[in-house]
């Protein structure tokens, strides 16, 4: 279900840079031929050229790029983060079906973009618009690209870059000195292990007041003789009222969007 949010997520934005919105078009005059759609047609034959050839390469890997965007959304982003906490606060408040996992993975989907829009802002300056321009190539548009995502990564690890040296001591590298000595094949499996770790601190702490409310209501109903009641259906409504006025929804996104340096 979390790929195929990401991948309508991507066919929005697909749709939204092939279309951009205009203005109304004016009123055809009397005589005017409307708007014709063109016919689009596929012909597959051999190359008959070298830069043919190099086309049809390029086009392998632009697929192959786009079958890899929801994991590289997924694992490159604030989502790993966000998704594990929130799913954290759903098992730590004892819900079962409320709220479901689609409005979980959507709520993680869109605060990723307010995280991610600085960076993202950024790709689309230095890489994607000049390359639609044709004013820098492939090269310096993937450079444009891959620039703001290691440094947003990064930024992430620099109060804990234990994961960084693991890495980089099993790829038999020497200690870097600063970001552009550390590959991108070493910083991105160190940015998922440090998401990972900080997701489940955070769910640690978020598991501890829910667990003192079901230790109490448990206690409770044993000296009350009440062995045959299930303690979680008594504690899930305490749960949630002290959910409710302590503004969880709140304090839980401001303190997910403070821990990526966004306050």
């Amino acid at each position: 279900m979390t790929k195929r949010v990401v991948y309508a997520f991507l066919c929005v934005v697909l749709l939204l840079l092939l279309f951009p919105a205009e203005s109304a078009p004016a009123q055809e005059a009397p005589g005017e031929e409307a708007l014709q759609i063109p016919f689009m047609d596929l012909s597959i034959r051999e190359p008959q050229s070298e830069q043919e050839v190099a086309f049809s390469l390029q086009l392998l890997l632009i697929l192959a790029v786009l079958s890899l965007a929801p994991s590289i959304i997924i694992l490159m982003t604030s989502f790993l983060r966000i998704a594990i906490v929130l799913d954290f606060v759903k098992r730590a408040l004892s819900l079962q079906q409320v709220p479901p996992n689609q409005v979980l993975m959507g709520i993680a989907l869109f605060l990723t973009m307010f995280i991610m829009w600085p960076t993202l802002n950024q790709i689309y300056e230095d890489a994607y618009r000049p390359f639609s321009d044709g004013e820098i190539g492939l090269e310096e548009a993937y450079a444009g690209f891959e620039q703001p995502m290691r440094l947003f990564m990064y930024r992430q690890m620099q109060g804990n870059p234990e994961s960084v040296r693991l890495f980089m001591r099993m790829s038999e590298l020497p200690r870097p000195a600063n970001l552009s000595e550390v590959p991108t094949r070493v910083l991105i499996p160190a940015f998922i292990l440090h998401e990972l770790t900080v997701a489940f601190k955070i769910g640690i702490l978020l598991f501890l007041p829910f667990i003192i409310i079901d230790l109490v209501v448990a206690s409770t109903l044993m000296s009350m003789g009440m062995i045959m009641l299930p303690p979680v259906m008594i504690s899930l409504p305490f749960k949630l009222i002290l959910f409710v006025l302590v503004d969880g929804w709140g304090l839980i996104t401001r303190q997910l969007v403070a821990s990526f340096g966004g306050l």
